[in-house]
């Protein structure tokens, strides 16, 4: 598997200078030490790709991976990275959209019909185009990390057949306008709150339901204090791993190509993997006592396909991208 721009920045490295510039202070390049922070928890498959990339470079990087957000907190990973402050993180496409808004696309629902689609946008010209204005903000993108198809995850009983079912029900979704929006797209009342509150929420119905792919919804054991599951399938879920710019840039040319190929190979395991555990987790939540089923997905694509084409995130799209995007689903 082969991600976007390596070429590229493979040849910027070349130039690269001979030391790395690491949280203040100048470490010799045989051995740069790079921080990883991620929201995953640790018996997350990502985090275990994680110490799988870790592992793979250790003879050239030291990469110490936080999860859970233990080291800068949900969606700041950008910012702590552009700012000196963070060598890699697991960046929300809705993060990188808040300051490049062309990303909005990415967070679409209904954009991409699953990973293989999701793999081949990355590794195309959109790809490409999306990957350069990162760079340009400081981020170098390594790969798109995908970890399910996001689910509605509801307290109650009654079923959730159209957008409209979900009208007045309060969906917690993750903080930012797009994930906001993305929450209104499906028809529901969004409202923000932290992953990590999420399970007390739904426990003492402050919230009516979430969404998420099915395995960070056994990770996190929410099956615990739900009732159903709606399979809208409503967006394909990823983030992106990425490095600063500088700091990618100051790797040895042989460092970049160690760390790309161990992403490739975990990341890619990884997507297998989230890919089996969904078919698996569908029978295990079934088997808890929730009701699993498939409302009218064309209703709520089109329902939310209108909403998106009349937004003004729409309006930063480049011309042409979402027609690419459409013709890149086998």
């Amino acid at each position: 598997m082969t991600y976007l721009n390596r070429r590229t920045v493979m040849a910027t490295g070349l130039a690269a200078t001979t030391a790395l510039t690491i949280a203040g202070g100048a470490v010799a390049q045989d051995a740069p030490t790079l921080r990883l922070s991620s929201v995953v928890s640790d018996n997350d498959i990502r985090a275990e790709a994680f110490a799988k990339i870790s592992e793979a470079v250790s003879d050239q990087i030291n990469l110490e991976v936080y999860n859970g957000a233990t080291l800068v907190p949900q969606g700041t990973e950008m910012t702590a990275i552009q700012r000196g402050n963070l060598e890699m993180g697991l960046l929300a496409p809705q993060t990188i959209a808040e300051q490049i808004p062309e990303w909005s696309i990415l967070t679409s629902a209904y954009l991409f019909d699953d990973a293989d689609h999701l793999q081949a946008v990355f590794d195309s010209e959109v790809g490409e185009t999306l990957n350069a204005l990162a760079e340009e903000a400081g981020v170098h993108v390594l790969a798109p990390v995908y970890f399910g198809t996001r689910q509605v995850n509801l307290v109650g009983d009654e079923k959730v057949e159209t957008p409209e079912d979900l009208s007045g029900v309060t969906l917690r979704m993750p903080g930012g306008d797009a994930w906001q929006f993305l929450g209104e797209a499906i028809g529901a009342n969004p409202t923000p709150l932290a992953y990590s509150e999420v399970y007390t929420a739904l426990q003492t119905g402050a919230i009516d339901g979430q969404d998420n792919p099915l395995p960070n919804d056994y990770n996190m054991k929410f099956y615990e204090v739900t009732d159903q599951i709606a399979m809208t399938g409503h967006l394909v879920g990823f983030d992106v791993l990425a490095i600063g710019t500088d700091v990618w840039d100051g790797m040895s040319p042989e460092q970049q190509e160690a760390l790309q190929g161990a992403v490739d190979e975990a990341i890619a395991e990884s997507t297998e993997r989230h890919i089996a555990r969904e078919e698996e987790l569908v029978q295990f939540f079934k088997d808890e006592g929730l009701d699993v089923y498939e409302p009218d997905r064309e209703a709520f694509r089109e329902f939310a396909q209108r909403k998106y084409l009349e937004s003004e995130f729409a309006e930063s799209w480049p011309e042409g991208m979402l027609e690419q995007i459409n013709g890149l689903a086998e």
